[in-house]
């Protein structure tokens, strides 16, 4: 499945037992994408007593993030998909918290959904320095449940992500390493962006780093509190909600193909 060109593979773990199997060796052989299957990430459908069902996701690297925006969005619709009762809300178990997609209908269809994605931390910070390759850039700090680095700029053009980004995903400032947005305004509510994710490289989307990086907008007063995020992969509709202080994150959710993968 994708959200907006980030793919992912899922396995359903209530229909098929993975007992005794190393979900971090099996997420790099599944994600490479010329030995394997080739994803963005690998998730994990499971049951919970804390919610309706847990996420688990596995970066390329066999690294297990806190959340995955795009990813909760294809949880959901896989889940909706496969439901005798069509539950159009469920609530996710994941390492961030208890998030609570809604799945977004056309025609009966399940085309995306909206994930109340919750409150950013409470310690962002804008106008912050950071020496890369002899280059300073300012930037912003924002959890969404997991860390980012989002840095404002002129042109995305210039940027070589794949250079500067794993520069500063592994920078000795973000201890636990941090995904990194490069972002470019374009008004008040409509924003572009190129991604680098901690543990994946560039990819085509990441939803928590739209949500971080409008969050880092209102507070550095570059945008508007709704926003247009366009990504590599297609856009994303970003709210950050005064009254209630959660960031809303809506974008589509789309299946690609079935199929059985042997792990030997």
């Amino acid at each position: 499945m994708h959200g907006t060109g980030n793919d992912f593979v899922i396995v359903d773990q209530r229909k098929v037992s993975l007992e005794g199997i190393d979900l971090s060796k099996l997420a790099r052989l599944v994600c490479d994408r010329h030995y394997g299957v080739g994803c963005d990430g690998l998730i994990i459908v499971l049951p919970s007593d804390k919610a309706d069902l847990r996420m688990r996701i596995f970066n390329p690297d066999g690294s297990e993030p806190e959340m995955c925006g795009n990813g909760i969005r294809c949880f959901a619709k896989y889940v909706y998909d496969g439901s005798e009762e069509n539950k159009d809300v469920v609530s996710v178990e994941t390492l961030a918290g208890i998030m609570v997609p809604a799945i977004i209908l056309k025609g009966g269809n399940a085309v995306g959904a909206e994930v109340d994605m919750g409150e950013p931390g409470a310690d962002a910070k804008t106008n912050l320095k950071l020496d890369v390759g002899g280059k300073q850039f300012v930037y912003a700090s924002v959890s969404m449940g997991n860390p980012h680095c989002v840095i404002f700029v002129e042109d995305l053009n210039s940027l070589d992500v794949a250079d500067v980004g794993p520069q500063i995903e592994n920078h000795p400032k973000f201890p636990n390493r941090t995904n990194v947005e490069f972002v470019s305004i374009i008004s008040k509510n409509e924003i572009r962006i190129k991604v680098w994710e901690r543990g994946a490289g560039e990819t085509l989307a990441c939803g928590t780093g739209a949500c971080a990086s409008v969050v880092a907008g209102v507070l550095a007063g570059k945008t508007d509190r709704r926003v247009v995020v366009h990504l590599p992969g297609g856009d994303l509709d970003v709210e950050w909600e005064k009254e209630d202080n959660h960031v809303a994150l809506r974008g589509s959710a789309e299946r690609v193909f079935e199929g059985n993968y042997f792990f030997y």
